[in-house]
């Protein structure tokens, strides 16, 4: 991930009445709002913005406490952050977007899509279990467990590059995303099938925040789904293999779907 000032963005900032937030557009189109992950900033999914901008008109806002939004006084959690995420799309005038999410991004889109269905048009989950029981074994230790050390050098390089707050707030953002991130999410699955929005569940084959059985699991349950497997990848697999990813997001978008056959 490559930081780079706000000067050299083409991005702005929206008084949600939530978060002052910035957030980025590019290209025309039906509207896309990509989420990010936790701790990240828009730049992590520059390999699919600039490839969505192709055929969509893509909004990519930084969360509260992320990128070069503010953070804003109380805790973090996937409920105030998809409040947060509604209000966006209120003041931006969004009558309806697909939401495509990675990781923390992808179940901030999840609550969006349950909590206001009329909002979401397609719904893609990446790299995000919906509770501790779908990660993989090997997390197991971990679980409850994260700590400063644990984030990549990069994400806390970018925050204090980036945050209006300054480098000095890291150390209390990263209290409330810790605290965030040793809570277990725990939406069961038969949560998933209130979701009205045609999903995509997208993850990679070497992932250790989600198995692949965990994913399949959230594809049945879902009402109007598809599972993608991504090979040769981690959890990192939007920034690994972006062409593939954004390919197999482009053909979910794609308003006329192959008709599934055989289905009993």
């Amino acid at each position: 991930m490559t930081t780079q000032t706000q000067a050299t963005r083409n991005g702005e900032y929206i008084d949600t009445g939530r978060v002052h937030t910035y957030h980025e557009i590019h290209g025309s189109g039906d509207p896309v709002i990509l989420l990010h992950g936790g701790m990240c900033t828009a730049e992590t999914l520059d390999g699919q913005t600039s490839a969505l901008a192709e055929r969509f008109r893509v909004h990519v806002p930084e969360r509260r406490a992320h990128g070069r939004t503010a953070d804003v006084a109380g805790p973090i959690t996937y409920e105030i952050m998809a409040q947060d995420t509604v209000a966006f799309i209120e003041a931006v005038g969004i009558e309806r977007a697909h939401l495509v999410g990675w990781s923390d991004g992808a179940l901030v889109g999840l609550l969006v899509a349950l909590w206001r269905p009329e909002l979401v048009g397609k719904l893609v989950l990446m790299s995000q279990s919906v509770s501790w029981e779908g990660a993989r074994s090997e997390l197991s230790p971990f679980l409850g467990r994260a700590r400063k050390e644990m984030v990549p050098p990069q994400l806390l390089q970018a925050y204090e590059a980036l945050s209006p707050d300054g480098p000095g707030h890291l150390e209390v953002v990263l209290e409330k995303v810790l605290t965030l991130w040793n809570t277990d999410p725990a939406f069961p699955l038969s949560d998933l099938e209130r979701v009205a929005a045609p999903t995509l569940v997208l993850v990679a084959d070497g992932d250790i925040f989600v198995s692949i059985e965990h994913a399949a699991a959230m594809q049945r349950a879902l009402p109007d789904s598809q599972l993608a497997v991504v090979p040769g990848t981690s959890h990192a697999v939007p920034m690994e293999k972006p062409e593939l990813v954004n390919r197999l997001i482009f053909d979910f978008l794609a308003e006329d779907q192959v008709e599934k056959r055989f289905k009993l």
